[in-house]
């Protein structure tokens, strides 16, 4: 009941009543603490639930975060270390380099005189968090009785995404790990890195690493003056991401300027609590997706996005198409240098919108950081084509005999699902064999007069009656061979051998020819 009292008090001092604009919403957000701060980190990913005046707003409050206190510093690592912070630190120094909504990071020396960084959990935020979260739940319950119910349900899964990924972020044993994976996956990388993690002395809740003594990515007249040079500067950082994203999957889900250091001729990633990950079925769409999009490929631009897309409702594939092949002339003509991936994204949004479908939340924190980490590359070089490298990188990997192999396996797997499906054909036939005779049978049919259509339906009862012969050669050759039928091949009735064979091919005819139509 407090908890609801704080937050209406602070409603009412924001006057909620007379609006809620992109900076109102920030500022009551963080008025109301950490698990607001952290709703708010995760909404401003979600360019699918709010407009994107919104997102960027938002994606301020990933700093302007009250410290604690030094005194609570050091009880939490006391703590952590089990005994004295002395006894393992030579010193701490007591401002902080950072302060966020689970931890807090200071600068420290080791006994042996190495510089390292602490950062330590907040005390109780999982708790506080989880207790925040039960709230907005009952909240939205409330909310939905004046509300439209599908956006209710859609904050609902914001809240659980923002829970989730919490719980990965409380975990800090876990951020350590990413960090000697990433530091491995980026070793042969002369240009990139991250910093080193001390495992022997990250916890559950205190995670120590090196200390980086560089200059952020976004202070361009401290790297010119340092030597670099920026366009060069600006594509590396490029390369590394797409990098991340096609080759590792496993990439930085926050990659904003804060996140990003240069050292002694190094792009330092920091602060990976939040990565993302790519299925090897993820990774190729989203490449064949970049790919299509650069080279004007309409129907294979249309078939990635109902493979990667989840439909809620009604497709018209016409209409999708016809959207698509618009979209995709609007951005053929223009320069690719030009090419923002943020106006990509938005048109992207309102199509998958129109038509009823929806990306996972895997992809969706893709989308968002490559379009965060564009707008930190066009910051520090505005004449780079972002948009150019990844293709480049796709042309790549897709001639480099790993890219083949990987293909090869995709379509494999690809192959494999259609063969299955191939072989429940004639099981699924026969059952609506059976509701048609019995008068269960009930179809839906939209008809549309264009060729294509009529094109599509004659090339799918041809294969229908394929598939029904083959379903009897199957069946007949198998009662055939129950038989004592002379005439025997491995002593198997040789009439049912051949009823085989030709189901066989005729099977293989199919699978073919569904591989041909995709």
């Amino acid at each position: 009941m407090s908890r609801m009292l704080d937050v209406l008090q602070i409603l009412k001092k924001n006057e909620i009543v007379h609006g809620l604009t992109p900076e109102k919403l920030r500022k009551i957000l963080e008025e109301l603490g950490p698990t607001f701060i952290k709703f708010g980190q995760i909404l401003s990913m979600r360019p699918d639930v709010i407009p994107d005046e919104y997102c960027k707003e938002l994606a301020k409050l990933r700093t302007n975060v009250d410290p604690m206190d030094f005194d609570v510093v050091q009880k939490e690592i006391n703590q952590e270390c089990g005994r004295p912070w002395n006894e393992v630190f030579k010193k701490i120094i007591k401002k902080p380099l950072g302060s966020a909504s689970i931890g807090q990071v200071h600068k420290a020396v080791l006994l042996d005189g190495s510089t390292v960084v602490i950062k330590i959990q907040r005390p109780n935020i999982k708790q506080i968090m989880a207790d925040d979260i039960r709230f907005c739940k009952k909240a939205l319950g409330i909310l939905k009785v004046v509300r439209k119910a599908d956006e209710v349900v859609t904050l609902h899964m914001v809240l659980d995404e923002m829970w989730e990924a919490a719980q990965k972020e409380f975990d800090f044993l876990q951020e350590g790990m990413n960090l000697k994976r990433f530091y491995e996956l980026n070793k042969d990388v002369a240009y990139a890195t991250c910093p080193k993690v001390n495992m022997d002395l990250t916890t559950n809740r205190m995670l120590v690493m090196e200390y980086i003594d560089g200059t952020p990515v976004d202070d361009l007249d401290a790297l010119e003056e340092k030597g670099y040079d920026l366009d060069d500067l600006g594509e590396k950082l490029a390369e590394n991401y797409v990098k991340q994203v096609l080759k590792d999957a496993f990439f930085h889900a926050d990659p904003h300027a804060g996140n990003i250091s240069v050292r002694d001729k190094q792009i330092v990633w920091m602060d990976l609590g939040m990565m993302g990950e790519l299925t090897e079925r993820d990774r190729s769409l989203f490449s064949t997706a970049v790919e299509a999009i650069a080279f004007g490929d309409v129907y294979e631009l249309k078939d990635v996005i109902l493979a990667i897309g989840d439909i809620h409702g009604e497709v018209d594939q016409n209409a999708l198409y016809s959207d698509l092949d618009m979209f995709v002339s609007r951005y053929a003509k223009m320069d690719f240098k030009s090419l923002k991936l943020q106006e990509i994204s938005e048109d992207i949004k309102q199509i998958l919108h129109r038509h009823n479908i929806r990306i996972g939340k895997g992809l969706t924190m893709l989308v968002r950081g490559v379009i965060t980490i564009e707008s930190v590359v066009k910051e520090i070089s505005p004449k780079l084509d972002f948009l150019g490298v990844f293709t480049k990188y796709v042309k790549q990997e897709s001639f480099s005999l790993k890219g083949l192999k990987d293909e090869l396996k995709f379509k494999q797997l690809e192959a494999m699902h259609v063969m299955k499906k191939t072989v429940d054909l004639p099981g699924s036939i026969i059952d609506f064999m059976k509701m048609s005779v019995r008068g269960q049978t009930k179809l839906n049919v939209q008809i549309s007069d264009s060729p294509e259509f009529v094109k599509n339906v004659n090339s799918l009862m041809n294969r229908a009656i394929i598939a029904l012969i083959d379903a009897a050669l199957l069946v007949a050759s198998s009662l055939i061979c129950l038989t004592d039928m002379k005439g025997q091949l491995f002593g198997i009735p040789a009439l049912g051998v051949v009823g085989y064979v030709l189901a066989i091919i005729l099977g293989i005819y199919l699978l073919v020819d569904a591989i041909r139509q995709k």
